[in-house]
């Protein structure tokens, strides 16, 4: 698998939970304009006025700063947060357009990272000709004052927590981690911690803007970076420029519905991957038919909950790792290869090819070092939405529906969402309709079976927004731009040079 190709992928990879680390979804409701004013009020000014001093950050090609923004934009006078910027300059041909941000996702992705290691390098060269590229790390995420929970021993034990329990002392053990998770949070991270939600990282953004001298915003977000584009349009509608928002979200459903659908969408992205696997002599659920193949992998997970398998190091197999290391893979079509290779040796006591995918989606270093994804991922989206559930009851109850939803994820992504029960800070955000009225044309993609943002998200958002214009992207995978569709490229191609939108409704195979 390309390597470019690889970091793009895992770099959007959580979608919208970290699925089996954090089962709130973003979502968050946006202040009114009312609430926030015009973007430079007179205690913003200081925050708007301030001068990036750019600098040499050791990555061949690329410039790094840091800037200020209020920790808490209720009380801007209480203390700052200081967030990392980095860039690489528009190499021409061709007459500069502006500032290009970028975030892939997650909650919790570095868009440093996703920037330098491939956005800033991979993106088409006559987008890198015309644009600054940009990205600011999140507050709490990477380089932006992280948030830290566990260490790497004890997150190696979270990942490996039964997510299936079948009776109550796993159910207590559970809970237990969420709640060992949570307070590790407050314990390490307990300043940010209330304040990093998706409204105030969007306000970031609009600082961060203006200091690029720019007068409109021009964005690419992915994942869940498409609900943080489409939070900035509805606090900003007359400063959004050219917008793409890919494998988009719909910041209008609640937490349970969104897991659930997401469910729905793994699902439907392992129906995909089960159809070409029976089609392949190596397929190691069987070559018959895909609903064989459901039922060979559900019995690999059983077989790893009754006895996980060795991996070559102090780590065993677990069932939830092994699920983990499957949910990876659904991302890309280019990674089922790689699955299919994974699950044939864990069939045959080899567990070490799942667990190099679960480590993937879980930024695990082989140091045993975790990078701050999933303590990010869970901070933001518990504090953008209430919790899914309010204890193991209400989990119980909802079992049948997830597993509806996929049989073969289904109960496993129901316990998952019980993570924010515990979590210690009250959520500031709530479902809502994401209008943004008066914005300027704003591209929303979807893909049609995109595993961790559902079609019906894209559909759904592009309907929202007064000026959203829907694009599709009819196959597999997660997000759509840069992922080897002429069609998708060259329609967001034109809208970020030319400010041509691709008509409503356009379809690409």
């Amino acid at each position: 698998m390309d390597t470019r190709r690889l970091l793009r992928t895992f770099a959007t990879a959580l979608g919208t939970a970290g699925v089996l680390v954090s089962g709130c979804s973003s979502g968050g409701s946006a202040p009114s304009a009312s609430a926030t004013g015009s973007a430079a009020t007179e205690e913003l000014k200081p925050y708007y006025a301030q001068k990036l001093r750019w600098r040499d950050c050791g990555v061949e090609g690329f410039q790094c700063t840091t800037m200020k923004a209020p920790l808490d934009y209720a009380k801007p006078g209480d203390g700052d947060v200081k967030l990392a910027v980095s860039r690489t300059k528009a190499t021409g041909p061709g007459k500069r357009i502006g500032s290009l941000l970028v975030n892939p996702g997650g909650p919790g992705g570095s868009a440093i990272g996703y920037l330098q290691g491939y956005a800033g390098i991979g993106y088409p060269a006559p987008v890198r000709a015309r644009y600054d590229m940009v990205a600011v790390d999140p507050r709490g995420v990477a380089r932006s004052e992280p948030v830290e929970c566990l260490t790497g021993k004890e997150m190696d034990a979270y990942t490996q927590v039964d997510q299936t329990p079948d009776d109550q002392g796993e159910v207590e053990r559970l809970n237990q981690a969420f709640e060992k998770f949570a307070e590790g949070c407050e314990k390490r991270s307990g300043r940010i911690l209330p304040h990093v939600s998706t409204v105030e990282t969007a306000r970031d953004m609009d600082i961060l803007r203006a200091l690029l001298g720019d007068e409109k915003l021009h964005y690419v977000g992915a994942s869940y970076g498409t609900f943080l584009g489409a939070t900035y349009a509805d606090l900003y509608p007359a400063r959004v420029g050219r917008l793409v928002l890919d494998g988009a979200m719909d910041p209008s459903l609640p937490a349970e519905e969104i897991n659930r659908d997401q469910t729905a969408g793994f699902e439907t992205a392992f129906q995909s991957f089960a159809a070409d696997c029976v089609k392949q002599s190596d397929c190691p659920l069987g070559t018959s038919s895909t609903a064989d193949a459901a039922t060979a992998l559900k019995r690999l997970f059983a077989d790893l909950d009754a006895e996980p398998v060795p991996t070559g190091e102090s780590r065993k197999l677990t069932e939830s790792l092994a699920t983990t290391g499957v949910i990876a893979a659904m991302y890309d079509e280019a990674a089922w290869p790689q699955l299919r290779e994974a699950v044939a040796g864990a069939k045959r006591g080899d567990g070490s090819g799942l667990l190099a995918l679960a480590d993937s989606y879980y930024e695990r270093q082989p140091s045993g070092k975790y990078a701050n994804l999933m303590f990010a991922n869970a901070a933001v989206n518990c504090l953008d939405l209430a919790p899914a559930f309010s204890g193991p009851e209400e989990v119980e109850k909802a079992v049948p529906a997830f597993e509806k939803a996929s049989p073969v994820f289904g109960r496993g992504f129901a316990w998952a969402a019980l993570n924010c029960d515990a979590w210690p800070v009250e959520p500031t955000g709530a479902p809502h309709r994401t209008v943004a009225e008066g914005a300027a044309p704003i591209v929303v993609v979807g893909t049609t079976r995109d595993p961790a943002t559902p079609y019906k998200w894209a559909k759904a958002l592009a309907a929202q927004l007064s000026s959203g214009v829907l694009l599709t992207y009819e196959g597999d995978g997660h997000t759509a731009y840069g992922r080897g569709s002429d069609c998708i490229d060259t329609a967001i191609n034109r809208y970020l040079l030319d400010g041509t939108p691709p008509k409503n409704g356009k379809k690409c195979a």
